[in-house]
């Protein structure tokens, strides 16, 4: 294998990829280098389903191995909301700003020790001819009452690492990508690398 189509325009996460790639030699491409823009519907009720939606509906078009991710955040307290709904939480414009106030309104009352939650992110891995694989990642925490950091986005500013003292949001990026949910996913695929790509 020689290329492989990351399901995302967004470039920060495909350049994490590429840094991963670059040690099996394998080119990477994202749909925006492929000038691939079709909206495609994520209607599962897990990550699983719609990182696997995903990465099949882009390897039947281009017929390449592809991966494809979907992530979010899972609150105990809220019987796991946001979860695959977590970029749309306040509405269907995806606004960060006010998914984040939501969940903060949702939590005000919950006790400290009730306010476990953690990230959540499945790599979905699509092959022409072969049964979709995936590996999944989490990074535990607590959703905090404020926000407190300026780096991230989405929900980084109240999930807070009880080891580390300090949220995501109050990390470097090259810190938040050591330990976060996608590093996680990445090192599991990495681990399970020969038997998927076989």
């Amino acid at each position: 294998m020689e290329k492989i189509i990351i399901a995302s325009h967004n470039e920060g996460k495909v350049k994490e990829f590429r840094e991963m790639f670059e040690k099996f030699n394998v080119k990477v491409v994202s749909l925006r280098d492929l000038d691939f823009h079709d909206e495609i519907e994520e209607n599962g009720s897990t990550f699983k389903e719609n990182a696997s939606i995903k990465a099949e509906t882009i390897a039947n078009h281009f017929h390449e191995p592809v991966i494809a991710d979907d992530s979010g955040l899972v609150i105990d307290a809220l019987d796991g909301r946001p979860g695959v709904y977590s970029a749309r939480y306040a509405g269907e414009e995806k606004d960060d700003k006010a998914n984040l106030h939501k969940v903060l309104a949702e939590m005000e009352h919950v006790a400290e020790k009730d306010r476990s939650a953690r990230f959540i992110c499945v790599l979905a891995v699509a092959q022409p001819g072969k049964e979709t694989s995936s590996v999944e990642g989490k990074c535990e925490g607590f959703i905090l009452h404020e926000k407190r950091g300026d780096h991230g986005f989405g929900y980084d500013p109240i999930f807070y690492i009880p080891a580390l003292g300090k949220t995501l949001a109050q990390l470097e990026p090259g810190e938040k990508n050591r330990i976060s949910h996608r590093a996680n996913a990445l090192k599991e695929l990495r681990y399970h690398w020969s038997d998927i790509f076989s």
